[in-house]
């Protein structure tokens, strides 16, 4: 691979060294600049492998922010067709009004999809949301002797003295963040304490975990507990885990709407019963008999559109798609339908929302950076998406209940 035309020399020298494998791709960093040091690794994995990489050099993130907070060994950038669905008309109690959603893909027919349900739930009035529970958790792993200090341990930590000197530990980690409770789970002598905490409008991962350790230092000092691990899995972060459908973590957001039965006939060209019917059957007892955690047609499919959109963590997709999904019919033939999500892990500061397209569609969402009051904006962020969510469903509940998926995908899933 050659290097772009008025390269110096020395670019060149580096180049060379790190093909040879004299300069490892992360001290790159430190021997140029950040566009230099990206454009070095893409050159030199291109001469490795015998490729050429065009498409990735076309970016316009902020190298020099992208490459401090949100990536290592860096060489370009991967896009994503980005598109809007709405105007959603969404009636939460921090989001009030309409929004077009941004959903990055390459599923051809979900933006379509997720437009049609929006367009539902507008024609509907829209959608209440509302968020039962904000709570971030890390949950570290204690050794101890025996079950009988096992016990000693756990009752020890829910002592009103003993959580006041964890709160203000923890609060000397940062600015923002509140420990609001702990909840030891014991396994022989093993005992794990799922701290949770308040982390305003951050997504809060980092927070809690420096937080947390912290926390296990002074239980070292004060208990003598050995902490194993900082995470013990009961937290549980990025796997699908029963703890957080029954707990809950990150926010736990309902979104419902009752839609006409006109409505439904005209828009979705089936009946109310048939859709509730068919949530039923799929939804719920398929759902129960292959023993999945989610209950929902594909809420993962929303999250993770707009959670690449906007920033977010990918990975807490998993947690989001143990969403359960609703529809019944009211006492006047209408149909009801909800969406319950009880581990939605988002946030409006840090992360990727400080990279600039994900900002971009942040602003579109009026979420962008901390609110006022903090937290407000990742709860309207949350409300949102929980929204965005219900529309999803309700769109694919309906085509299936019409018989129009497949042609649908046919037409444009291509």
């Amino acid at each position: 691979m050659i290097l772009r035309d008025d390269s110096n020399e020395n670019e060149g020298e580096l180049l060379a060294k790190v093909i040879k494998g004299e300069i490892p791709y992360h001290r790159i960093d430190s021997l140029t600049d950040k566009e230099t040091a990206v454009r070095i690794r893409r050159c030199a994995i291109e001469s490795s492998y015998g490729v050429k990489l065009e498409h990735l050099s076309m970016c316009s993130l902020d190298l020099e922010d992208a490459t401090k907070r949100n990536i290592e060994n860096m060489i370009g950038a991967i896009q994503v067709p980005l598109g809007v669905a709405g105007p959603l008309k969404v009636k939460g109690e921090f989001a009030e009004g309409s929004y077009h959603v941004p959903l990055a893909t390459t599923e051809g027919a979900l933006v379509a999809s997720v437009n049609r349900g929006c367009s539902v739930i507008t024609g509907s009035d829209g959608s209440n949301v509302r968020i039962f529970q904000d709570v971030m958790t890390r949950a570290p792993v204690f050794k101890l002797d025996d079950v009988v200090r096992a016990r000693e341990f756990a009752d020890w930590v829910k002592r009103p003295e003993v959580f006041s000197r964890l709160k203000d530990k923890a609060s000397q980690t940062t600015r923002f963040g509140e420990l609001v409770g702990v909840e030891p789970y014991v396994t022989g002598n093993t005992v794990y304490l799922r701290f949770s905490y308040d982390t305003k409008d951050a997504m809060g991962m980092n927070m809690v975990t420096i937080a947390t350790e912290a926390l296990a230092a002074l239980i070292e000092d004060e208990f003598g507990a050995i902490p194993i691990s900082l995470s013990g899995n009961m937290c549980t972060d990025k796997k699908p885990a029963s703890i957080n459908t029954i707990m809950g973590r990150g926010k736990t957001v309902v979104a419902d709407v009752v839609i006409p039965k006109s409505v439904v006939e005209e828009r979705l060209k089936c009946k109310p019963e048939t859709m509730a019917d068919v949530n039923y059957r799929k939804n719920l007892l398929g759902s129960a008999r292959a023993g999945a955690l989610g209950y929902n047609a594909h809420a993962a499919n929303i999250i993770a559109a707009m959670f690449i959109a906007c920033g977010q963590d990918a990975a807490h997709v998993v947690e989001g798609s143990t969403a359960i999904t609703t529809m019944e019919l009211t006492k006047y033939g209408d149909l009801y339908c909800s969406v319950t999500i009880p581990s939605l892990a988002v946030g409006t500061v840090g992360g990727g929302t400080g990279l600039g397209p994900q900002g971009d569609c942040l602003r579109l969402l009026g979420v962008k950076g901390s609110g006022n009051p903090p937290g407000t904006n990742s709860k309207k962020l949350a409300e949102i998406v929980a929204a965005a969510v219900l529309a999803g469903e309700i769109s694919l509940i309906g085509a299936q209940a019409a018989g129009h998926l497949a042609r649908a995908h046919a037409e444009l899933g291509r």
